[in-house]
């Protein structure tokens, strides 16, 4: 970073990992003070455990990016201080990213607006008549954007060793010759499982394949080396590693990208053009990652992700990874403890996994119970398929119904679940909302709900005017 930027950053302390790193103190969040108003009167501190959807900001990268806004300027777009520093402060997040996932000399990070966008940016500079193999258990995000390519979609396996066996026979079976594209997720959204990513790269490398890795929720979690994956590409949004919304990254082999059209068409992308004498115009555009980058970039957004990188491997993932699995154990035991509860999950209790996790509760509509998890105790948590629909529904074994918001079936309070709720947390998720969190379960499956509660344009929500359950 130029002395320029140095003079705008903020200078973080890095966390101090206690004797035992799984002591450590939660990293500081926005929002960890905030109150919320309750159903039943009162107010309490609101308990996010919606990681999986988005993290909160850490605190570090909105002092980074407060520090940097007066600062702010055009990217590669002018001559001014103003605009050389934010050109330079977006070039260097470029290598910090780099740094981050551990990217090999010659690949690319471009950025995006998030891992959606990053596959669909990938998804359309494949080769003519590639194939793509992806199994049904990714999110949408992963699942839908191949389009234009031949897809093959993989059952759902039931261990780790079955997904590698799985692609291996779907591999042999395909054109020797004709380029091909394996999509994987890190880590599941639904269960939290991690998946054999190293494995099923080898087995794509051995069938003359190349492998993309959707590491939405498992670059907030843990460390996420492009090189020790041997992955040829690798994609995450801001918005899950806490940073701000709007900016995503796809990294790796710059190749595809290169002989690609751009992905938008347009200024930073062209680096010359000129009119035809037929009236056309021809246009040369870049080999690096602002091929694929046109427009005024999100230099405010890109400058979050680096900063974020920056927090976390400053944190050590060691002392991360082992607070969260310390979490883990205890909302699985917590959750244990509920006959009534049934944790959904693809690999087996004794698999590793993130700070994800997704269950039913016999007796209840997911959507009721979530509904009451937020009026009655202050908890945010997610209900509905989770943009995972074929997983979800394999894991409960149900089929489609009439939908409602992303994914939740209509269904009034007290019907047999045909979604599921989903609790996650992460670096900066004190122990008192999980320990609410469980507490909150106990007392819903013992007593009911305190409120009354309604079905409206397809959620659950409490009855407006209603008093509280006698």
């Amino acid at each position: 970073m130029s002395a320029s930027l140095n003079a705008v950053a903020t200078v973080a302390t890095a966390t101090t990992a206690a004797q035992d790193p799984a002591c450590a103190e939660p990293l500081a969040v926005l929002g960890r003070d905030v109150t919320v108003p309750l159903v039943t009167g009162g107010e309490v501190t609101y308990a996010a455990l919606d990681y999986a959807a988005s993290a909160p900001a850490l605190q570090r990268v909105w002092d980074d990016v407060a520090a940097y806004a007066p600062y702010y300027g055009s990217v590669h777009r002018g001559a001014g201080y103003l605009s050389q520093l934010s050109t330079d402060l977006f070039e260097q997040s470029r290598v910090t990213v780099a740094e981050f996932l551990d990217c090999r000399p010659a690949d690319q990070v471009v950025f995006t607006r998030s891992t959606t966008d990053s596959l669909n940016l990938l998804a359309a500079v494949l080769p003519a008549g590639c194939q793509v193999f992806v199994f049904e258990t990714e999110h949408h995000a992963s699942l839908l954007p191949w389009t234009n390519a031949q897809v093959t979609y993989l059952d759902a396996p039931r261990t780790p060793d079955e997904a590698v066996a799985i692609l291996e026979r779907a591999l042999a079976d395909r054109d020797p010759y004709g380029p091909a594209l394996v999509c994987v997720t890190g880590a599941s959204n639904v269960t939290g499982e991690l998946w054999p990513v190293k494995e099923l790269a080898a087995a794509a490398h051995a069938h003359g394949a190349r492998i993309v890795l959707d590491a939405a929720q498992l670059a907030p979690h843990h460390p996420v080396s492009v090189r020790d994956l041997d992955v040829d590409w690798v994609a995450f949004s801001g918005h899950k590693l806490y940073a701000p919304f709007g900016s995503g990254v796809l990294a790796g082999r710059a190749d595809w990208l290169q002989e690609a059209d751009p992905y938008l068409a347009g200024g930073g992308a062209s680096r010359k053009v000129s009119r035809r004498e037929d009236g056309g115009v021809d246009v040369e555009w870049h080999t690096t990652a602002a091929r694929h980058e046109a427009g005024s970039p999100n230099v405010i957004g890109v400058y979050s992700i680096a900063s974020a990188c920056r927090a976390l491997t400053e944190a050590g993932f060691e002392t991360l990874v082992a607070r969260e699995q310390r979490l883990v154990a205890r909302v699985r035991e917590g959750l244990a403890d509920v006959p009534a509860v049934r944790v959904l999950s693809l690999f087996g209790d004794d698999a590793p996994r993130v700070g994800v996790i997704s269950f039913v509760v016999d007796g209840w509509n997911s959507s009721h119970f979530a509904a009451a998890l937020s009026a009655e105790y202050g908890i945010g948590v997610r209900d509905g398929l989770f943009c995972a629909h074929p997983l979800v529904r394999t894991l409960l074994g149900s089929e489609p119904q009439a939908q409602g918001e992303c994914g939740a079936p209509e269904a009034a309070p007290g019907e047999r679940s045909l979604n599921a709720i989903r609790v996650s947390f992460g670096a900066g998720t004190p122990d008192e909302h999980v320990d609410r969190f469980l507490g909150a379960v106990r007392e819903l499956v013992a007593d009911g709900a305190k409120w009354q509660y309604r079905t409206e344009e397809g959620r659950c929500v409490p009855l407006r005017g209603a008093s509280a359950r006698a």
